[in-house]
Parts: C-alpha cells; sequence; structure tokens
C-alpha cells in the first residue's frame, strides 16, 4: 500500500522563511518553516493527498516514528528526552495529579520515549549536543580566567563530578550566576572560537540566560553534510541553525533546560539528566551498498535510509522492515508498485516487504528497525 502524503511546515518563530521551501520546491509561506512533520503524530499529522483525512486515520496502531524536515534560523531551547522507564512513570505521575496534556507545565504529553538522529543538509548544521569533560571547559575558559566574576564557575568546575552541581547551580541562577553570564558573554568579544561563537550567537537571541554560560559546559558540534548525530535520552542538546532531517521516536516529550521562555522543571530535567562526559555522538552509517546508507542508532523505533543519485540511476532494492515513509529532496524516483516521487514529495509505505527505487534523485526513508 502507497499512500501518498503532505503536511504544512510547523510555524515556530525560531523556523528559516526559506530553508525548507527552497529544499522541497515549494512556495514559502512568509512567515517562519521550522518543522514540516512527516508522520501519524496527533501534534500535526500528515495529511492524506487528495482526500479529507490524516495519515492518524490510516495507520493502525501506532507509528513509531516521526520524520522531519528541520529549519533553524535561530537557537533552539536546551533540551533532553527521557528513558522508556522515566517516560511511563512521569505519565502516569502527572496522570494522576490530574495536570491537564496540554497545561504549559506538563512535562510528559505521552508514555514514550524520544531518542532522535539528526542529518545535516546544510554546511554547516549547528548543534550543542552533551556534556564535554571538564578540563575541555576550563582550557576554553583559559584566557579570560583573570576575571573575577568568572572565578566562581572555575572554583565549582575542579573535575567531572562536578558538572551536576555546576549545572543546577547554573540553572537554578544562584549567587554569583547573573554576574557569571553578563562575564562571559563580554569575554566573547574577545576572544574566539567555536564555543566563544555560540556564546555571542546565544546572548543575542536570550540575553541574560544561564543556558549562556551552560553551552561553555557542552560540545559544540558542526555537522558538514551527510554527517549525523544520535541524541539518546539523556543528552542535553539544542540546535543552533541549519537544515535537516530529523527523525525520532513519535513523543512529544521534552524536558527544558534554558534558552527558553517556556516552562522548566529543574528537578525533573535534573533527574533526565546524563551528566557523565562522553564523545560527540557522531551516528556513522552502515553502507550495504554504494550510494545507500542506512543510520541505525539502536533502537527499535527508527532507522534512517539515504538513497542519493547514484544509487536510483542504478535502481536498489530495500527491505522494509514495517512501515515506511519515504521523503524525494532531489530529483525524480519512481517506486517500483508504487508512485513516482518528484522532489518534495512524500509517500507512507505499508505491507510491503521490499522497496524498488529508481530513477535520478535523492530519497530518505523512514522506518523502523526490527535488526
Amino acid at each position: 500500500m502507497f499512500v501518498e502524503i503532505a503536511n504544512t511546515p510547523r510555524d515556530y518563530a525560531w523556523g528559516s522563511r526559506t530553508a525548507i521551501a527552497e529544499l522541497l520546491g515549494t512556495e514559502p509561506s512568509g512567515g517562519p518553516e521550522a518543522e514540516l512533520w512527516l508522520g501519524a503524530h496527533p501534534g500535526s499529522p500528515a495529511r492524506v493527498v487528495g482526500e479529507h483525512r490524516t495519515l492518524l486515520e490510516v495507520v493502525e496502531g501506532r507509528l513509531p516514528f516521526l520524520l522531519k524536515v528541520l529549519a533553524a534560523a535561530a537557537p533552539l531551547s536546551l533540551q533532553a528526552h527521557p528513558t522508556p522507564q522515566q517516560a511511563q512513570a512521569g505519565f502516569a505521575r502527572e496522570d494522576a495529579a490530574g495536570v491537564p496534556l496540554d497545561a504549559p507545565e506538563r512535562n510528559y504529553r505521552d508514555a514514550f520515549h524520544k531518542p532522535e538522529i539528526i542529518y545535516a543538509l546544510s554546511d554547516p548544521f549547528r548543534a550543542l549536543s552533551g556534556f564535554r569533560p571538564v578540563a575541555d571547559t576550563r582550557e576554553v575558559l583559559a584566557p579570560v580566567a583573570a576575571d573575577p566574576r568568572i572565578a566562581p564557575l572555575l572554583d565549582r568546575l575542579v573535575d567531572d563530578a562536578a558538572l551536576e552541581p555546576v549545572f543546577a547551580w547554573l540553572i537554578g541562577r544562584g549567587d554569583g550566576v547573573e554576574d557569571l553570564v553578563e562575564a562571559v558573554v563580554e569575554a566573547a568579544a574577545t576572544v574566539d572560537g567555536p564555543s566563544w561563537q555560540t556564546v555571542r550567537l546565544l546572548a543575542d537571541h536570550y540575553p541574560g540566560d544561564p543556558g549562556i554560560v551552560i553551552s561553555l559546559l557542552l560540545h559544540t558540534v558542526e555537522l558538514r553534510p551527510g554527517e549525523a548525530l544520535f541524541l539518546p535520552a539523556g543528552n542535553i542538546h539544542a540546535y543552533l541553525d541549519g537544515l535537516g532531517i530529523e527523525l525520532m521516536a513519535a513523543s512529544d516529550n521534552v524536558l527544558r533546560g534554558g534558552l527558553t521562555p517556556k516552562h522548566v522543571d529543574v528537578p525533573e530535567l535534573l533527574h533526565v539528566l546524563d551528566f557523565r562526559p562522553r564523545p560527540v555522538p557522531y551516528l556513522v552509517p552502515h553502507e550495504p551498498e554504494p550510494g545507500v546508507r542506512i543510520f541505525r542508532p539502536g533502537v527499535p523505533d527508527f532507522r534512517l535510509t539515504v538513497i542519493d543519485r547514484e544509487a536510483t540511476a542504478r535502481g536498489v532494492e530495500l527491505r522494509l522492515p514495517g512501515a515506511a515513509i519515504a521523503l524525494c529532496t532531489a530529483g525524480s524516483v519512481a517506486l517500483e508498485g508504487g508512485p513516482t516521487l518528484e522532489r518534495g514529495h512524500a509517500v507512507y509505505i505499508d505491507d510491503e516487504t521490499w522497496l524498488g527505487v529508481r530513477g535520478d534523485g535523492v530519497v530518505f526513508v523512514a522506518s523502523g528497525d526490527d535488526d
């Protein structure tokens, strides 16, 4: 079964006004276009083309993944997502307390986890992702260590075990944090490097926010086209700017940690966060044949397959572990037994074990992962 689908981009204020339209060959709305959702999530289910129903009405059961085109012209909030166990417990707890699902203070809007992949299309795609070793942050701060307003941070950053209490002090706006934020912003005008570039960007958009200093505890990542990150449960992250393909478990559970006017539940955020320093979580694809790359993060909810022009030109047979969504981002590709996808067109696929793809284009295929 092949069902052609479409949707209207979400108009979040941080969205680009042109990037999604330029990628997909559509007419820009004139407003921000932040995320194009292609899935059956009730927050913005895809529309069935030519019919008065959504994909939510087509899918039997729950579609476990959500495919998005994401275009950030301004930084998103610092955030993290829960484990399955945390999501189930948090959802039940807030339900029992009578917190409405649409309440601004609600943390858990469903009982599912929300790991995600971001695949870069722009050059670069910039993000913050995960805590880095304290020694790296101290090295970045070394040129401005003489400023007495920065001393409270350096005094606390003695080793990696200090990350949790330092984060709690910063997000809680403890004594000295306001002066510290001011000092770090001033220092960014005189020091260069990726971390200081991030400080300048965040200060422009969120003046006075402690997330500006928190960014120095994190990896600043610049992805090139074709590179991807996997953001597991507990990973603190924020997309800074760029265009990408995002694939995630179908959930709306977000614990925010600054750089936002929205609700920040500090105790619950501290409960969810993984404070262990880790390397940048690059996700390296498996390439079963030239021009076919499969990004598998090791969760059953999703995997992302990218098929480029080289592969579509000779034809590809892709095994599907279940329902899938295919999106064409360049050229034109014919799906065996189904429609021809032009640039910007997408299709939901079910009851197919193999997907044949041939043409002259680029296609992204989102599916579950049963291996």
